[in-house]
């Protein structure tokens, strides 16, 4: 990458942000979407659509090795390109798999999982790549803001392909499916192209002698006690903030009676509260010039937050009707809001912390733990749901489980939280006695 190139402006922010727009378009077409169609359209259980679904995140386990190739090739663009073509390709296939399902449900359904494997490899090296190239050509004051506007963006690619895509897919077919699905494709790779061209300058290569194979530059990173801590952290988050996907909603219409449009009104006034507490981030970040400390205090008070907001909707059902229920929505998705555009701010910041030239591996392995979380939460969300249903003998006492066990991973993140961005107290003073000992070898 060519270092010589001047921070990055908003309208450059804005243009990398459109890659997350377009990558998103394309990831909310075939988890959404599909995963529909194969419920009602073609009546098959919906165990199968959660499958392949986990199987993209579980792909993503190969985001540290994608990132070390960008790495190695001193380049990010080739990665990102590469890896929105291998996505809209995966896409593609994954909607004449799930039209092929009606005539050939062996035949689809493995044409399905090579797709849903191209998406999950497809999004781990564009979204991996363009994490380091945002981190690289943004200033460290306006991180912040760019990380929220980024992940706004991505929302925006969300809400604009589903509505679209919603109107053109009635009445529902096969080839319409696969039409709608190729078009979201092609557009997207497109806008992704058209985003980064010339954005990264001329190349600059690794020299030969630089060049590390891939297991031993994990091992390098995985050493790095803040890069490790930071893994764990995001992994324990990320968990907590999934584990709700599947559970507000339900939690809504199962103990307070609400019909299915009021629910998902309340689901509006969560995402509404995450998209207040992201904005939130991208002020004051910028106003504090992007500080890890600063960012730190934000993610303990949102994972914090979000664990007593969670304690108290365990305790709802008691109050009755009289429960400020919207009101918690909207102050549970501020918490969220606020604690991951703060983290993804934090990954930004850490992503050069360490060995230069090993910016890729670290990304990715930030990455890959935010996707197996995501994989892992809805399922954990449910299960432990299921369980507490089962020991409690109500449903209620399901929810009273399920909503105590996400606070108190929302505690251990904000436990772990503290420790962001520091090294261990022993490597500080070894740095130190470093330092003084080389002050006295110059004396």
């Amino acid at each position: 990458m060519n270092t010589s190139l001047p921070p990055l402006g908003w309208l450059g922010i804005v243009r990398l942000g459109l890659v997350q727009t377009a990558l998103g378009a394309v990831v909310v077409l075939t988890t959404a979407a599909l995963n529909r169609v194969m419920v009602v359209e073609h009546a098959l259980p919906a165990t199968l659509p959660g499958v392949l679904v986990a199987l993209h995140y579980a792909v993503q386990m190969l985001r540290p090795r994608l990132g070390h190739g960008s790495d190695q090739g001193g380049r990010r663009t080739p990665w990102i390109i590469g890896g929105m073509a291998v996505l809209g390709l995966g896409g593609v296939l994954a909607a004449v798999a799930t039209a092929w399902m009606a005539s050939s449900l062996a035949a689809g359904i493995a044409l399905a999982v090579v797709a849903f494997l191209l998406v999950g490899i497809g999004v781990g090296a564009a979204g991996t790549s363009l994490l380091v190239l945002l981190a690289a050509r943004v200033a460290p004051a306006r991180r912040p803001a760019a990380a929220s506007l980024v992940w706004i963006m991505m929302i925006a690619g969300f809400v604009l392909t589903t509505a679209i895509s919603g109107r053109l897919l009635d009445p529902y077919s096969g080839p319409r499916l696969v039409a709608v699905s190729a078009g979201v494709s092609v557009l997207a790779f497109l806008l992704a192209l058209v985003a980064v061209v010339g954005i990264e300058g001329a190349p600059q290569r690794a020299a030969p002698a630089e060049r590390t194979p891939f297991l031993p530059a994990l091992r390098e990173v995985w050493a790095e006690p803040v890069a490790r801590h930071f893994t764990i952290f995001v992994f324990v988050s990320m968990l907590a903030y999934s584990a709700q996907d599947l559970i507000l909603e339900p939690f809504a219409g199962t103990v307070f009676g609400m019909t299915l449009g009021e629910t998902t009104r309340l689901s509006s006034v969560q995402h509404g509260g995450v998209l207040a507490g992201m904005i939130l981030i991208a002020i004051v970040g910028t106003l504090t010039g992007g500080r890890v400390a600063v960012l730190r205090g934000w993610i303990i008070g949102g994972c914090l937050s979000a664990a007593a907001l969670l304690a108290a909707l365990a305790g709802a059902s008691i109050a009755g009707t009289g429960f400020p229920l919207a009101e918690s929505f909207f102050v549970l998705g501020l918490a969220n809001g606020a604690f991951a555009a703060a983290a993804i701010a934090s990954m930004m910041q850490l992503v050069s912390q360490g060995r230069e030239g090993r910016q890729g591996v670290r990304m990715g392995m930030f990455g890959a733990a935010q996707a197996i979380a995501f994989g892992a939460g809805g399922l954990a969300g449910t299960v432990v749901l299921d369980l507490g249903r089962l020991l409690s003998g109500s449903a209620q006492g399901g929810y009273v489980t399920v909503f105590l066990a996400d606070a108190g991973l929302f505690l251990a993140a904000a436990v772990l939280a503290l420790r962001i961005g520091r090294a261990p107290a022993d490597e500080r003073r070894g740095t130190g006695n470093v330092r003084l000992l080389m002050g006295r070898q110059e004396a």
